[in-house]
């Protein structure tokens, strides 16, 4: 088998860095900020360089950089359903700051499953990428804790904090008894759940909330008034609140998990015959830009999307740079955004 050649396993050459340097107009110092996808170029800038890269036919060579640095500059960021809006202010978020950073990130869509955030992981393992920023339910987190928690990654949004990673999120919890407090201050006491698949522990978290903030107002959860489902899109959220509409007495109030969910919760409401807020109050999470523009605007618990994202971001840097030190977790502040849905 061939070796390498020598010039294979080099670094560009200075000469073909200051061709482009020179036809582009700029210094060396610049080009080399632009191939290395540093931020502090202006565009303009940049875009002469890279014009100059492609009519010289300069190429740089990865393998070489890659062998020089061991690095890849490479952020993976695992995520349950990359259709969920909720994901893709999150995802602006940590690709912002990786951008900043001279990274460039690789969205992985796992739909939850350990098998394929497994495959992510190994791109870890084998120095494909240099870290990543996990969105899955925590019970994949959990199910490969053991194997993966030497690896540079952190949750986001999601995460247990006895896996032992850095983490970021919001508290659940309390945010979700925020809003049932809510509901119960405009005089509902006949207030529904509707909840996503309980293997996510934020659809956990977010339960108790409910079922805490009505227990010490003095009133028992009616099981027939709570709902799991399997998807968090509109046409699950529209089916649970028909059904919930059906029962011989229906909840004046509805909390759903998810602004999707919610949305869809008024659609349904709508298809059999009841009017938001005058018959039934509805109330989501998240705060996606769609809520302030449905008719009429939802009552929701506001996440910081992006801030999650770059937060998670921050923290996966922090943890790549130094690799001992102890990166703790974050939770950041929710609030209740009051609109004409509740």
């Amino acid at each position: 088998m061939d070796k390498p050649s020598q010039r294979d396993m080099q670094a560009p050459s200075p000469e073909g860095i200051a061709g482009v340097a020179e036809q582009a107009g700029v210094s060396v110092a610049t080009v080399s900020r632009v191939l290395n996808g540093h931020s502090n170029v202006r565009p303009a800038t940049r875009d002469k360089v890279l014009a100059a890269v492609a009519t010289s036919g300069y190429r740089v060579n990865e393998l070489a950089r890659n062998l020089r640095t061991a690095e890849s500059r490479l952020l993976l960021t695992m995520v349950p359903d990359v259709g969920n809006p909720f994901y893709a202010e999150v995802i602006r978020g940590i690709d912002a700051i990786a951008q900043q950073h001279g990274y460039f990130m690789l969205l992985c869509d796992t739909g939850a499953d350990p098998g394929r955030e497994r495959s992510y992981f190994d791109l870890l393992r084998r120095r494909r990428a240099d870290g990543a920023i996990c969105l899955d339910p925590a019970t994949v987190q959990q199910a490969l804790a053991e194997e993966s928690n030497t690896l540079p990654w952190v949750a986001c949004c999601e995460f247990d904090s006895s896996v032992g990673v850095p983490y970021v999120g919001i508290d659940n919890y309390r945010a979700a008894g925020d809003a049932v407090r809510y509901l119960l201050a405009r005089g509902h006491r006949r207030i529904a759940l509707i909840n996503s698949d309980d293997h996510y522990l934020y659809a956990q978290q977010r339960q108790q909330g409910y079922l805490d903030a009505l227990r010490d107002a003095g009133i028992g959860a009616d099981e027939r008034w709570r709902l799991n489902v399997n998807s968090l899109d509109y046409e699950a959220g529209a089916s649970a609140a028909a059904l919930l509409m059906s029962q011989p007495e229906p909840p004046t109030a509805i909390f759903a998990v998810s602004d999707t969910l919610a949305i869809g919760v008024i659609a349904g409401l709508r298809s059999v015959g009841r009017r938001v807020p005058d018959d039934v109050a509805v109330a989501g999470f998240d705060d996606i830009s769609l809520a302030a523009q449905i008719d009429p605007p939802l009552t929701t618990i506001a996440q910081p999307m992006r801030e999650l994202g770059e937060t998670a971001a921050r923290l996966l840097l922090q943890r790549l740079a130094n690799p001992r030190e102890n990166v703790p977790g974050v939770l950041l502040a929710h609030r209740l955004v009051v609109r004409q849905s509740a």
